[in-house]
C-alpha cells in the first residue's frame, strides 16, 4: 500500500486563495489535515482572508470564531462576509462558512487602520530556550515546523505535568501579506490546547481523542497586537486555566524569536466520553 500524500505548505496557501462568488461572497477548497473533516484552522484562516478583502485597507485585529458543525474536506466551502460597522478606523464584519445548507461555523471580525502608539507594553516570554533547544515535533505538513519545548508528549497518558504548553512554529515560506501571514499564525494555533488540559491529569492524553474521548474546539478567538511573518519563528505558550463539566479553556500567548508579543488567543475545547450521539 503506498503511503499517503503529506499536505504541504503550498497547499495550505492554495486553500487561502478564495475565489469571489458575488458581493461579499467567497468559495475556497479544503485541506484534509486532519482525516476527513474541514480543520477548524482552515476555517479561520479563511474567514481572515474574506474579512480582509472586504476592509478596504484595514487590518484584521481579533477574530472570534464558534464551531456549529464538522463539514467534509472533499468538498469546497462558501465564505458569506456581511458588514456589520464601518468607520473611518474600525469595522466589523461576520464571515459565514458552509458546505451548501449546512452552516459550519461563524466569526466576528473586527478591523482597523493602522494607528501610531499613544503608550505600549507587552508580555514578557516565558524564560526558556530558543527553538533549537525544543524537540522537534511532526506537524503533519511538509514545510510547517514544530517543536515542542522541553520534549512534552502530550499523546502520552501516562505522563504527568503542568496544565501548559509550549512550542515553536515556523513555515517554509516568504510571504509576509498581513492576512496570510495572520492565517498561518492562526494555523498553528488551533490544535495544542487540549493538550494542555490533559497534561495534570493521569490516564488522560490526546491519542484517546476521537477513540475513548469525544474531543473537538467549540470557540477559538485572536487577538492580533502587531505585525508578524509566519516565515520567521514564533513561540506558542499556552495555559489552560480551566477544565470541568466536559469543556476545556485555555489561553495562549504567541511571541516573536526576539520577544515580541504578537497576538493572543483563547479557546472553549470539549472532552467527555465517546458516545457516538450527535454534538
Amino acid at each position: 500500500m503506498s503511503e499517503a500524500v503529506r499536505p504541504t505548505v503550498d497547499d495550505v496557501l492554495r486553500v487561502l486563495q478564495l475565489q469571489q462568488d458575488g458581493d461579499g461572497r467567497y468559495v475556497g477548497q479544503c485541506l484534509a489535515t486532519e482525516g476527513p473533516v474541514v480543520p477548524g484552522a482552515q476555517m479561520i484562516a479563511q474567514a481572515i482572508v474574506a474579512a480582509t478583502a472586504e476592509a478596504g485597507g484595514k487590518r484584521v485585529t481579533s477574530i472570534s470564531s464558534n464551531f456549529a458543525r464538522t463539514g467534509r474536506a472533499d468538498t469546497p466551502v462558501t465564505l458569506e462576509v456581511e458588514r456589520f460597522h464601518e468607520g473611518r478606523s474600525l469595522a466589523s464584519v461576520t464571515v459565514t462558512v458552509s458546505q451548501g445548507d449546512r452552516k459550519l461555523a461563524r466569526s466576528l471580525v473586527l478591523l482597523g487602520a493602522d494607528e501610531a502608539d499613544v503608550i505600549r507594553h507587552g508580555s514578557e516570554p516565558p524564560a526558556i530556550g530558543g527553538p533549537d533547544a525544543a524537540v522537534a515535533q511532526d506537524s503533519h505538513l511538509e514545510g510547517h515546523e514544530q517543536r515542542i519545548v522541553d520534549g512534552v508528549d502530550v499523546f502520552d497518558p501516562a505522563l504527568v505535568g503542568p496544565p501548559e504548553l509550549r512550542y515553536w512554529s515556523r513555515w517554509a515560506t516568504d510571504r509576509t501579506e498581513r492576512d496570510v501571514s495572520q492565517a498561518l499564525l492562526t494555523w498553528a494555533s488551533t490544535n495544542s490546547f487540549l493538550g494542555a488540559a490533559m497534561r495534570p491529569h493521569e490516564g488522560v492524553g490526546l491519542s484517546l481523542a476521537h477513540r475513548s474521548l469525544s474531543t473537538g474546539v467549540l470557540s477559538h478567538t485572536l487577538y492580533f497586537h502587531d505585525d508578524v511573518a509566519a516565515g520567521e519563528w514564533l513561540l506558542y505558550s499556552l495555559r489552560s486555566t480551566f477544565t470541568g463539566g466536559g469543556r476545556a479553556f485555555g489561553v495562549g500567548e504567541v511571541f516573536t524569536e526576539d520577544g515580541r508579543l504578537v497576538a493572543t488567543a483563547t479557546q472553549e475545547s470539549m472532552i467527555r466520553p465517546m458516545t457516538g450521539g450527535a454534538l
